[in-house]
């Protein structure tokens, strides 16, 4: 006969049990927070890059990103289960009670965090603890509250490549990070915003305040979209003038945002759902983009 301890485990290791694990760490956005704090890494190793450093914080940033979106999945699973793109959720689609996912959320937050400090530097560590903070405590509950969510959660969103900065260099006094954090900033307000209006019909529904709720016409949301999309060509051209990139990078960040505006501009002309869709596209487009520039602009030159 079977110990008690022998069918949780036999349960906890099930196929399917696992996989609704992984997919409770929101493996996409994820491995974008990795992707954006090694660009922070890298950036900042400016004698050299010290790959078991990057290891550590790869391992340690993996932790408490994975645990951030877990948890983060753990407090909106009732508003989730509202919501067509969110329904099938692990949580809201039964494969994973709220009991198991904290304490495999909280775990590996915690975990992270400690293995950021210790592995890495302190410094790194309370950059990712202040990302945490800032998009379960401030940024979750506001997305029922107020439309400021937006800029609110952009913030934490921002944060990742400091946090590899802070891994590769143990400070945050540098102007090339603080454009690294910018440049991410202003990318999440039209990528969130196109988003929230291809998707308007389903968070106005699950109770979330998303600007379209507030603004029916796009008069707001043209106006923060293209803000944000010109602002991000100084910001590139920033990173060239304090000598952080070079001309390749610059050229490269510069047709992409080029690119970008446009569909910001489309956007702007014509307010629909279908345009929205395609800024929303471009969105998942730019940022990876960059991040190629920055990474092949370190390697040619």
């Amino acid at each position: 006969m079977k110990s008690t301890t022998d069918f949780s485990l036999s349960k906890f290791l099930n196929t399917e049990k696992l996989a609704a694990y992984y997919e409770l760490t929101k493996p996409g956005i994820t491995f974008s927070v990795l992707i954006a704090m090694a660009v922070g890494f890298i950036l900042g190793s400016a004698s050299g890059i010290d790959y078991l450093l990057l290891l550590n914080a790869v391992i340690g940033t993996w932790m408490i990103a994975a645990g951030t979106a877990a948890h983060n999945q753990f407090l909106e699973w009732r508003l989730d289960g509202q919501m067509k793109r969110t329904r099938q959720r692990p949580l809201p689609s039964s494969k994973i009670t709220p009991a198991e996912s904290i304490i495999f959320s909280l775990s590996l937050i915690f975990a992270g965090l400690f293995y950021l400090i210790f592995a890495v530097n302190v410094v790194a560590g309370l950059v990712s603890l202040a990302t945490t903070l800032l998009y379960l405590c401030a940024y979750t509950p506001l997305k029922r509250i107020s439309a400021i969510n937006v800029w609110v959660g952009a913030i934490p969103g921002a944060l990742p490549p400091v946090g590899g900065w802070a891994a590769a260099t143990g400070n945050l006094g540098s102007a090339g990070m603080w454009l690294l954090f910018a440049i991410v900033f202003f990318w999440q307000i039209p990528h969130v915003m196109a988003i929230a209006w291809v998707c308007k019909d389903d968070y106005e529904g699950a109770g979330f305040r998303m600007l379209p709720a507030n603004d029916s016409k796009g008069t707001l949301a043209t106006t923060f979209i293209l803000v944000c999309l010109l602002a991000l060509m100084p910001i590139s051209w920033g990173l060239y003038a304090t000598g952080v990139s070079s001309w390749l990078f610059l050229a490269g960040a510069l047709i992409t945002a080029v690119v970008f505006l446009f569909y910001g501009l489309l956007f702007a002309k014509y307010r629909t759902k279908e345009s929205a869709k395609k800024l929303m596209f471009a969105s998942f487009g730019y940022l990876p983009v960059v991040w190629v520039f920055v990474i092949l602009d370190q390697m040619l030159l």
